[in-house]
């Protein structure tokens, strides 16, 4: 496993947390805290910022950039949260589905990766994706499939997800 690749995975997951952080604050903007399954996403949201604490340090503790991406993500995050909260909570759930999938699929990949090359890295991320995959069970226990036109939505916001992943990674 060589240095680069470390680096961006290290960068692509901060990126990711991230939009997550941005994603949940766009939702509960709209959402406030009183609409259906606000306290699930508030109980996300903070899990995300935890998860986004950490590769903060370990951006600093092995001197990785964070991707140029970020002012676009903090956009584009807060935009999709806000956007599927209005079409309404099944929607927001929808959301959460369909990027969690993804984030489950793309951890799952690093970890095949890493092996045994970096076992903190691997345990941190092995730890992220059960908290991801938990995110993506409550919101299909709380209705994400009833969302309207729920496999067009999943599928445009999971295509998003593997773009963003690509482009964080590099760039």
């Amino acid at each position: 496993m060589n240095q680069d690749r470390i680096e961006r995975m290290i960068r692509v997951d901060h990126a990711g947390e991230y939009g997550a952080t941005r994603i949940y604050a766009g939702q509960l903007a709209v959402m406030g805290n009183r609409a259906p399954h606000s306290a699930e996403i508030e109980h996300m949201a903070a899990q995300e910022a935890a998860h986004k604490a950490r590769f903060d340090a370990l951006l600093a503790e092995r001197g990785v950039r964070p991707t140029a991406l970020q002012p676009f993500w903090d956009l584009a995050g807060f935009a999709l949260g806000a956007a599927t909260a209005l079409v309404g909570p099944e929607a927001a759930m929808a959301c959460t589905a369909a990027i969690e999938e993804e984030i489950d699929r793309h951890y799952t990949q690093q970890l095949d990766e890493l092996g045994d090359a970096e076992p903190e890295l691997a345990a941190t991320i092995r730890e992220f994706r059960d908290d991801e995959r938990a995110h993506r069970d409550a919101a299909l226990a709380a209705g994400a499939e009833r969302a309207p036109a729920f496999p067009l939505l999943s599928g445009a916001i999971r295509l998003g997800c593997r773009v963003a992943i690509r482009l964080a990674e590099r760039i």
